[in-house]
């Protein structure tokens, strides 16, 4: 399981990257409850790395759907994190593959940003939306270039009938891949028909 590129997705203006600095792993932040709340017991374990622990709260019927105050699932929470096993026991015991929080970012999103090629092809296995946009109009294809997680991009590609998919502001995952300097990311968007001439919206 890959741990080694979490980061945290931005609302952002159209002229700035997509994306800030990495964050420490497993921040509980991620998921603050409401002022005065207790983080619920399942998020909890689920940031302690535990499947023991998670399955037995699951038994215990522990909302596997529970929204933070960021509309952030429990789902949301192991994809951030990458954890291929959790992401597969909350699924299975069912939990939203395609939620949305409150920047509209799905698991798919976050299982990307972490890098994680296991906790992608869960998803998918599961039917996660390859398609589904943020607020800034970004796919997790725009996630995969943005990050270098290559792998992740090459498991998404080929359940895109376009990969050149703008974002608000007129980026394409190739315009993302190249602002951050990746070039395996460059050139297996072009090898996949990225196109090399698109414009975004400032020309």
């Amino acid at each position: 399981m890959s741990r080694v590129c979490i980061v945290v997705l931005e609302e952002v203006e159209d002229e700035s990257p997509a994306f800030i600095s990495k964050l420490p792993q497993e921040n509980k932040s991620l998921h603050s409850p409401p002022s005065g709340n207790v983080l619920p017991s399942l998020v909890q374990a689920i940031f302690n790395g535990d499947p023991d622990e998670v399955r037995a709260l699951i038994f215990k019927k522990e909302d596997v759907n529970f929204q933070d105050n960021e509309k952030r699932t429990p789902l949301h929470a192991a994809a951030y994190l990458g954890d291929a096993e959790i992401i597969e026991l909350l699924i299975l015991s069912g939990a939203r593959v395609n939620a949305k929080d409150s920047k509209w970012l799905t698991p798919l999103h976050r299982a990307v940003a972490s890098c994680s090629e296991e906790a992608v092809q869960v998803l998918l296995k599961h039917s996660a939306d390859v398609n589904a946009r943020d607020k800034n109009w970004q796919t997790p294809l725009h996630i995969a270039a943005a990050n270098k997680a290559v792998k992740c991009a090459e498991a998404l590609v080929p359940l895109l009938s376009n990969v050149n998919v703008s974002d608000r502001a007129g980026r394409t995952a190739l315009h993302h891949a190249a602002f951050s300097g990746h070039g395996e990311m460059v050139k297996l968007l072009l090898s996949r028909g990225a196109n090399i001439n698109a414009f975004d919206k400032k020309g």
